[in-house]
């Protein structure tokens, strides 16, 4: 086997391992401290066991994760991989906004925490924050010497100058929130991004990008870790600390492929989450009350209808590995 091969072996099982074991005490540790879920009065009745099961799990996430990309940094070292300047910003400025969404996620779950209700940040703050985020990680790529260019699978490259950069701050923002209503069963937004991460990690095997799939498997090994304790019935919860994490991650891996548009079909389960949230709510003012799902977002319109958590999982997940798989066919013979 190949010394790469075995890198990007260990560079996923640490982080699983790492997520995997601190649940061992991270789960009591939130529960003394009685950081629990607080279950929305308007969601599904059966929601309400759920109540004070511990939540900001998502530090989990991105203990597992940071701790793997530490690792890798002497891996690529030695692989000779980690010497260009703009890959290395793409991976670590990546990795910097992946983290600053997981904090921005932190201080709303906090609140929540701490005020005992379902709120948190006002949706101006989150905005405001979450586009600072993403403008500070595109200015970090411009000024390393990245350009306006992207590429679509059999169209070539296309450069797209400055409106490239207003469209790529709106993506990402509108990316990570996707990912955030996507939470709100056991194990679902794991499951989804777990599927993912492996589908942009194949992408960047294809193109022989050891860099970004490092980052992709120790992303995958951090949600198989997670798994084990946030899967149907969930000990744990990884709030928006681990849902705006995974949704920075996500757009960092597709970014430092230079591929933004794989998000459409590979995030297509993301995407209908935050469309049914949008169609929901602009239907619902415009008619004075009536509502197109029978609860938004989708997933539980599909729970209101009587699916079982463990099958919408399925579903949702099957869904996303039919998508990543047309995708990664398309960077095979597109690219």
């Amino acid at each position: 086997m190949k010394m790469e091969n075995i890198s990007l072996i260990i560079v996923a099982l640490v982080s699983f391992a790492v997520v995997a074991i601190s649940g061992k005490w991270m789960i009591p540790f939130l529960r003394r401290l009685k950081f629990g879920q607080t279950i929305r009065e308007i969601g599904p009745t059966w929601h309400k066991n759920k109540q004070g099961t511990p939540t900001m799990g998502g530090l989990m996430l991105m203990l597992g994760f940071v701790m793997a990309m530490i690792i890798s940094v002497p891996i690529m070292h030695q692989l000779g991989i980690g010497d260009v300047l703009l890959m290395n910003v793409k991976i670590f400025a990546g990795v910097g906004m992946a983290i600053a969404f997981g904090i921005i996620g932190f201080m709303d779950d906090y609140i929540s925490v701490v005020k005992k209700r379902n709120l948190g940040l006002t949706e101006k703050q989150k905005l405001f924050l979450q586009f600072a985020v993403a403008i500070v990680y595109l200015l970090s790529i411009y000024f390393a010497g990245g350009n306006s260019e992207t590429i679509i699978p059999f169209l070539g490259t296309i450069d797209l100058g400055y409106f490239y950069y207003a469209l790529a701050a709106i993506l990402i923002v509108g990316i990570v929130n996707a990912v955030n209503f996507t939470d709100g069963i056991d194990g679902l937004n794991t499951t989804v991004t777990f599927f993912v991460v492996i589908a942009f990690a194949l992408c960047a095997s294809l193109l022989s990008m050891t860099a970004v799939n490092m980052m992709a498997l120790a992303a995958a090994g951090a949600c198989l870790g997670f798994l084990i304790w946030n899967f149907y019935p969930a000990k744990v919860f990884m709030g928006d600390t681990g849902s705006l994490f995974l949704g920075g991650l996500v757009c960092a891996l597709v970014f430092a492929l230079d591929l933004p548009i794989l998000l459409l079909p590979v995030g297509a389960v993301y995407i209908c989450e935050i469309l049914s949230v949008v169609i929901q709510t602009t239907y619902f003012k415009a008619t004075k009350g009536k509502r197109i799902f029978k609860m938004a977002p989708i997933h539980h319109h599909f729970e209101m209808c009587g699916w079982g958590e463990i099958k919408i999982c399925v579903v949702f997940s099957l869904v996303t590995v039919f998508f990543s798989a047309i995708s990664v066919a398309a960077v095979y013979y597109g690219v």
